[in-house]
């Protein structure tokens, strides 16, 4: 854990980077459809609070509990009642219900212009997704990994019919890639599951690094980059008090120092409706806010992306999906 937290505390992870400011620097986003995982709670609905007061045409508000996705798109409706958010129902461990959320977002739009890959879990208990996979590697990387498949269709229409179409996928990640084990553990889920839960955790968000890395670099009429929104005092890092004492210190004190919601959701806004067209490095891994890390092994390795990639999708063919 002390790689993971001097990753986090470590200055020159933030020296530089853009000045922004949401209210200013996000322009007009009129016709845009919009599509954020893990929407209803932290970084996903500030990120959608912020969308919402710059006119998209449509966003989605991608989340598995209907309770929680309906009280949050009443907080959001609040403060824009004229904006248009609809619920797609996911969990992002079922093969099913991911597949179940691409129909249903087809069904209802023809374009998508911006999907944000936020939902995560983080510091889990061990346990495995439907297709047998560690269960933070299952959520945040396959599952991910899946809905963005499916929905390549309409990504690729969107950048290549579309009038001025600007596409993008951000993909959160976190420095818990520091704690990541050797890329052929994150390959072996036998042997990732012996792991301990923060090397899994890294395993994830290695991988959703790689996944941005080479959805650039096959898709280059769209833009994918993947990010560290910073550190952040959300419901995230709760399990992690749980574990042992020390570990609930730390807790504590990243309550207390930790960026708030609020403006730990800039990093992602920035790349996803921010930036200018131009201004982001396709395939790049970015910290707070708009830093980009030039050296990061994960989005530079072709190797391991391109080997991430096919393993992922032999595994979903294997449990059924069709991709």
């Amino acid at each position: 854990m002390a790689s993971f937290a001097w990753a986090n505390l470590n200055p020159t992870n933030y020296i530089g980077g853009a000045s922004f400011r949401p209210e200013q620097d996000i322009p007009d986003l009129s016709g845009k459809v919009v599509l954020v995982t893990g929407g209803n709670a932290g970084l996903g609905k500030e990120t959608i609070r912020q969308i919402l007061k710059h006119s998209p045409q449509k966003v989605f508000l991608a989340a598995r509990s209907e309770e929680k996705a309906a009280n949050a798109i009443a907080e959001l409706k609040s403060s824009t009642p004229d904006a248009s958010i609809t619920w797609l129902p996911l969990d992002l461990s079922s093969t099913k219900s991911v597949q179940n959320a691409a129909e249903k977002f087809k069904s209802e739009a023809s374009r998508l212009d911006i999907l944000i890959l936020n939902a995560g879990v983080m510091s889990l208990p061990p346990g495995e997704t439907d297709l047998g996979h560690e269960i933070q590697l299952g959520t945040n990387h396959t599952g991910h990994f899946l809905l963005t498949k499916l929905l390549l269709p309409t990504l690729l229409r969107t950048a290549e019919e579309e009038p001025n179409s600007d596409v993008r996928i951000i993909s959160l990640s976190s420095v818990g890639h520091n704690l990541a084990p050797s890329f052929d553990t994150i390959l072996d889920q036998s042997k990732l599951k012996k792991c301990n839960t923060h090397a899994r955790y890294g395993a994830s968000k290695a991988a959703n690094i790689l996944f941005a890395a080479e959805l650039a670099r096959r898709y280059p009429s769209l833009t994918a980059v993947s990010l560290h929104p910073g550190l952040i005092a959300t419901d995230l890092y709760g399990p992690i008090g749980k574990q042992n004492p020390i570990a609930a210190v730390g807790a504590k004190v990243l309550g207390a120092v930790g960026t708030q919601v609020e403006q730990g959701a800039w990093n992602q806004l920035w790349a996803a409706v921010g930036a200018k067209r131009g201004e982001l490095v396709n395939g790049a891994y970015y910290v707070p806010v708009g830093n980009l890390k030039t050296y990061n092994r994960y989005a530079n390795s072709e190797e391991m992306g391109k080997a991430l990639w096919e393993w992922t999708e032999a595994e979903l063919r294997r449990g059924g999906a069709k991709l």
